[in-house]
């Protein structure tokens, strides 16, 4: 801050004002254009194009939070386990960086149920939810000159995460026609001395693919050639209803170190409690080796830590909650899916080319051929939002142009409606054939 000259306004003659002088702080453009790539900064868009006169309820099609459909509500065994957590005032102080020990035991030991070995308490670290874990490990791997694999389509957080860590991200391809299966070539083809890992996302955000565990290992045999660590991002685990089964990719440990990002959000249908977790699958101990335990140790020294209360309900949540509740919510998405397949099918201009297995997402292809007078699939949303309140997320925003991401955890009737909207604006807009 500088002093100015006098000022001689309403009677401030000769006093002196100041002349104010802030920098652009550290990391300005760089976080402009991490926020700039966010599904929260898109959806902001659609939401603005909704004709605030419509008289017909918004459908939203565009986000993963399924919480508002009366539906879709968590089990009551974990609101128990919260209000006695609350009520027990055993979790009332800080916790630990790494995170409460009895809820990282508790999820150690509900990880391992489906590994080949045991996890420790020690390999695992709670965050703020799952974005929380993609911000500390991307921190963590950022070097001068390193790069990251990343699916394409894929989660934009990576995207933005890396751009404000100065990492590089390089794209794989995701093949539509199998499954969206990784095509191992162009990660072969992409990766080199400074590529330092590969993110992998099962069940599937956007696609809603299940992979199978023949592919899985096909993905790690690729790693442990290339000399890299995997990334499992599986905040979708379990939400697998269709004729594939979901395996962690943490089975394959033992061929190439895996570190694997999850949450209670999805399964538990709480994307609010903002509790999820960082899990080190290495039973050949090579990232310690190579010290990345103690780089993620150091930034979650530094950061913030999942509710305590919340901490102290994730064992009784994982030892009470029944399976008939998980079975349920499988059953509303398998139904949601196939409603909603069945359904793109009769909309002009837009096609799927797989069938959904998993999550709660599909991709959908936009065809321009078909439609008169967009310029993108980002035109295309927002008009869709402004002529038909639906609310679609654009494939611009997940690394497919003119493609579409739509969610279907949501109730049958609102998804049949917002389906009924699409085609009518489609047929309006359908090219005139000469």
């Amino acid at each position: 801050m500088e002093n100015g000259n006098s000022s001689g306004g309403d009677g401030d003659v000769g006093v002196t004002q100041p002349r104010w002088r802030f920098s652009r702080p550290s990391g300005g453009t760089q976080l402009a254009a991490a926020g700039s790539l966010s599904i929260r900064a898109v959806l902001g868009r659609l939401i603005s194009s909704v004709d605030p006169s419509g008289t017909r309820p918004v459908v939203w099609l565009a986000h993963g939070d399924p919480t508002a459909t009366a539906c879709f509500q968590t089990a009551p065994e974990a609101e128990d386990a919260v209000v006695d957590g609350l009520r027990s005032r055993k979790h009332n102080g800080y916790s630990s960086t790494s995170g409460e020990p009895h809820a990282r035991s508790a999820i150690a030991d509900y990880l391992s149920r489906d590994l080949p070995y045991e996890l420790s308490p020690d390999d695992i670290y709670l965050t703020s939810g799952c974005v929380q874990a993609v911000e500390i490990l991307i921190s963590a791997l950022a070097q001068p000159g390193a790069n990251i694999l990343l699916p394409k389509p894929g989660f934009p957080l990576y995207e933005a995460r890396t751009t404000f860590s100065h990492l590089e991200d390089r794209h794989f391809d995701l093949v539509p026609e199998r499954g969206w299966e990784v095509d191992l070539e162009s990660v072969k083809a992409l990766a080199d001395e400074n590529t330092v890992a590969i993110v992998i996302i099962n069940p599937g955000n956007p696609s809603g693919s299940v992979y199978s565990q023949d592919h899985l290992a096909q993905i790690a045999e690729t790693a442990r050639e290339l000399g890299i660590m995997i990334i499992a991002d599986e905040v979708y685990a379990h939400l697998a209803f269709g004729d594939r089964p979901f395996t962690p990719m943490g089975v394959f440990g033992k061929i190439a170190p895996v570190i694997t990002l999850g949450s209670i959000s999805k399964r538990w249908l709480v994307p609010g409690w903002r509790l999820g977790w960082i899990a080190m699958c290495d039973p050949d101990g090579i990232l310690k080796e190579a010290k990345v335990d103690q780089s993620i140790q150091n930034y979650a020294n530094i950061s913030t830590d999942p509710a305590t209360f919340v901490q102290g309900a994730v064992p009784q949540m994982i030892a009470n909650t029944k399976q008939e509740y998980f079975n349920k919510i499988l059953g509303l998405l398998r139904n949601s899916a196939d409603l909603l397949f069945g359904k793109i099918k009769d909309i002009r201009g837009i096609t799927c080319p797989h069938k959904p297995e998993g999550s709660m997402f599909v991709m959908v292809k936009l065809d321009f051929t078909c439609l008169d007078g967009f310029s993108d699939d980002v035109d295309f949303c927002c008009r869709l939002a402004k002529e038909e309140s639906v609310l679609v997320m654009p494939g611009t925003a997940l690394g497919m142009k003119n493609w579409g991401r739509i969610t279907f955890a949501i109730d049958l009737p609102s998804l049949e409606d917002g389906l009924e909207r699409m085609k009518s604006f489609c047929d309006r807009h359908a090219k005139v054939e000469a």
